[in-house]
């Protein structure tokens, strides 16, 4: 049974960025403008890429990813920061679909991109 958390945030991710991936390439073609369209395809991308990213660290570090606080700071940062950056995008993308006001997300975006970039660096300075 996998209990390490890490594993089962990047499959959680994983399976997200397939089925938004998918509601965006069949769903949203026909209700999305292009840019907004390439923006939840941007939040899908980024998403899968750090399920991936946390697949690696889980298993790369098996179940003494507790053990060393670095590499739970780059479980926590990027998690958190994928939540942040995808989600915010997901809804500024169909915020004039669902004739909602997401506009306060908009620095949230790139807040997440920061704790992402700097979950990614937590994990360099502790390979290094």
């Amino acid at each position: 049974m996998i209990s390490n958390p890490i594993i089962i945030t990047g499959i959680l991710f994983g399976v997200l960025a397939i089925v938004f991936g998918a509601f965006g390439a069949h769903a949203l073609q026909k209700v999305l403008s292009e840019q907004k369209l390439a923006s939840f395809e941007t939040g899908v991308r980024y998403q899968m890429y750090n399920g991936l990213f946390l697949l690696i660290v889980g298993v790369g570090f098996g179940e003494n990813f507790q053990d060393n606080s670095l590499v739970l700071w780059s479980y926590y940062l990027v998690t958190f920061g994928t939540i942040l950056f995808s989600f915010s995008i997901y809804c500024l993308s169909l915020a004039d679909y669902l004739k909602r006001n997401f506009k306060f997300l908009g620095p949230v975006t790139p807040l997440g991109g920061l704790l992402m970039i700097i979950g990614w660096l937590c994990l360099l300075l502790h390979v290094l």
